[in-house]
This record gives structure tokens, C-alpha cells and sequence, in this order.
């Protein structure tokens, strides 16, 4: 099914000499995309003033990272051959190196920046998603991989992601809150705002300012 697949999309790509600079060029330059799209991610989570989105769009980044560092044994154990290595009478698009081929590095790369953006906004995940496929298919595009090569990479990323942000969302979540006490605030949060945090549609703020709130609503004594 893998050959047959990889097959098909290679005729598709000898059909297609019109489509080769786009694809080939988004195959190989793509992942400025996925940098695009995480500070997206990160301005998106700084204008909603919400300390969870700030802490998912901060653990996106680590999760690319750590599913790539995750990867590399994977890949190193299953020791399989790039396509253009093995296969004769096909088109090859990709810049030939000694690299292996499963899972794929930029699959898993997507897949974990696409998980990861899920939780800061359904939209940017959306979009980050169609990203990912797009970039699968271009690397069995230019017979760089081959389809169970991608599909590998992109599960992978995604339960990295997970795996990075479960268990790390409220350590992070806290950290966020304590930046956005500090100097450092505008890296957190839209300068727009005068309150530090909304949470669940309420403004929140250092404990401080309930307190002093609360003082000026009070009627002054006789």
C-alpha cells in the first residue's frame, strides 16, 4: 500500500512540472511557515489575555523541539532508506543527501506545531493543520519520503506536543502569570490592556490591586 502510494504520487508529480517550484519550494522552505504561524500563536494568546493560552503557545515551541530531538533515535533504529535510494524511473525532486527517511523530521515537526496551536485558538490550528498536511504531501511530492514516512511524523509530533503539555500547562500557566507582574509584561500581554489577566471572561490581577479596588469603591467616612 506505502509503494503503491508513494507510486501514485509520483506520477502526479511527473504529470505536474507546473507545480514543481511551489511544491518543491515549500517542501524545502516551508518550515518558516510553522515559525510564522507559532508567533501567531503567541500573538494571538498575548491579545486574549488569557495565562493558559500564553503557556500552550509558549509549550507549542518547546513541543517542535522536543519532537524532533524525539525523533532522531526513532529514526536512527528503523534505519530505512530514503526513496530515491532505493527506487529507480522515478521523479526526484528532492536535494539528495545520506539522510534517513522514517518518520519524517518535517512531518514531525507539523504535527507537533499544529497539535500545539490547537490549544491556543481553534482556528490557528486549523490552519496550522492544512500546513501540515500540505507539507506531507510535499515531501512524498518530491520523493524526498514515503506516505507511512509522513504519516509517522505527523501522529508523532502530535502526541509529543501532548505529552509536553499535559503534564506542563500549569507550571507554565504560573510562570506566565508571574511575567506578567514583572517588566517583562508586554511580552504576555497587549499593552492595550490596563489589567494584567482575564480568566473565564473576569479580570485578574496581582492581589494588590482587589484590595485597592475595593477601597476606592468604599464611601469615603464622615
Amino acid at each position: 500500500m506505502d509503494e503503491w502510494l508513494f507510486e501514485q504520487v509520483n506520477q502526479f508529480a511527473i504529470a505536474t512540472p507546473w507545480l514543481h517550484p511551489v511544491i518543491v519550494g515549500y517542501a524545502t522552505y516551508g518550515v518558516v511557515l510553522f515559525a510564522a504561524l507559532l508567533l501567531a500563536g503567541w500573538w494571538s494568546a498575548r491579545r486574549a489575555r488569557q495565562p493558559r493560552k500564553m503557556a500552550a503557545a509558549l509549550l507549542a515551541g518547546v513541543s517542535i523541539l522536543a519532537a524532533v530531538a524525539v525523533n532522531q533515535p526513532i529514526v536512527a533504529m528503523v534505519h530505512e532508506a530514503r526513496p530515491y535510494t532505493t527506487h529507480t524511473g522515478i521523479l526526484v525532486l528532492a536535494h539528495r543527501s545520506g539522510d534517513l527517511s522514517f518518520p519524517s523530521d518535517h512531518a514531525t515537526m507539523a504535527g507537533a506545531a499544529a497539535a500545539g496551536l490547537w490549544l491556543v485558538s481553534r482556528r490557528l490550528g486549523l490552519v496550522t493543520t492544512i500546513a501540515a498536511l500540505a507539507m506531507s504531501f510535499a515531501r512524498v511530492y518530491i520523493a524526498a519520503h514515503y506516505p507511512q514516512d509522513v504519516a509517522a511524523g505527523l501522529l508523532l509530533g502530535a502526541a509529543v506536543a501532548m505529552t509536553v503539555y499535559l503534564p506542563a500547562r500549569t507550571l507554565t500557566t504560573r510562570l506566565v502569570i508571574a511575567v506578567g507582574r514583572t517588566p517583562l509584561r508586554p511580552l504576555a500581554q497587549h499593552r492595550r490592556h490596563t489589567t494584567p489577566w482575564r480568566a473565564h471572561g473576569c479580570e485578574q490581577g496581582p492581589p494588590g490591586d482587589a484590595i485597592v479596588a475595593r477601597s476606592r469603591n468604599q464611601p469615603n467616612g464622615p
